[in-house]
């Protein structure tokens, strides 16, 4: 692992990175409305199932798949689009995925084709030499800063709160990043239902501040 590698890697990973991830609440939003979600310990449980069972758990396995050397990528894009389990998400992944590839792009010199987000970053960071584990822990510490950023505009919460609610991920986004990095593409699978149907629901709102 190189020192340089990983601060491309977070760079990439930042909030400042134009990628527009502030913009999305992964269903989130809806899930707040309707009063499932409204404090810090109900915001930690949603995310950790979010994390370990539904998106977080899938995309970390096709972001380890896609930083392999010999990814079929073109299958793993293909994949990746047809797993959303609603419009809202695919429209998250692709956006987002889109975003990266057009930046990283430039900032590189590659001419790679826009992918979903989880493919784009692997497909990216590849010559980077930094370790599949790592890679996907900062990616899944990135995702769920997101949702925590969400909770603490919306739910309220204070922003001592909203880092406490993250520092308390820590140990399961680092078990899923080890998982995650030697798991088969079989071992996709979601059981956070509630995390899709909140993404469906959030479609029909007639207020709504985030775009998923």
């Amino acid at each position: 692992m190189t020192d340089a590698g990983l601060l491309t890697l977070v760079q990439w990973l930042s909030p400042a990175f134009p990628v527009g991830g502030f913009a999305y609440s992964h269903g989130l939003e809806w899930v707040i409305h309707a009063g499932k979600v409204g404090d810090a310990e109900s915001l930690a449980d949603w995310i950790a199932t979010v994390l370990t069972e539904g998106a977080g758990r899938t995309d970390a396995i096709l972001l380890a798949h896609a930083l392999r050397a010999d990814a079929d990528l073109p299958a793993l894009a293909a994949l990746a689009e047809a797993l959303p389990a609603s419009r809202e998400r695919w429209v998250e992944t692709m956006e987002q995925g889109a975003a990266l590839t057009r930046t990283t792009n430039a900032l590189t010199g590659q001419d790679h084709p826009p992918a979903a987000y989880p493919v784009a970053l692997g497909r990216a960071a590849r010559p980077l030499g930094l370790g599949a584990g790592r890679v996907l822990a900062l990616y899944l510490n990135a995702f769920a800063s997101t949702l925590v950023l969400a909770g603490v505009r919306f739910v309220p919460l204070g922003q001592t709160e909203g880092q406490a609610v993250l520092a308390g991920l820590h140990p399961a986004i680092l078990q899923l990043a080890d998982e995650a990095a030697a798991a088969p593409l079989d071992d996709i699978g979601s059981g956070a239902f509630g995390s899709d149907l909140a993404a469906m629901r959030h479609e029909t709102m007639d207020v709504r501040i985030f775009r998923t």
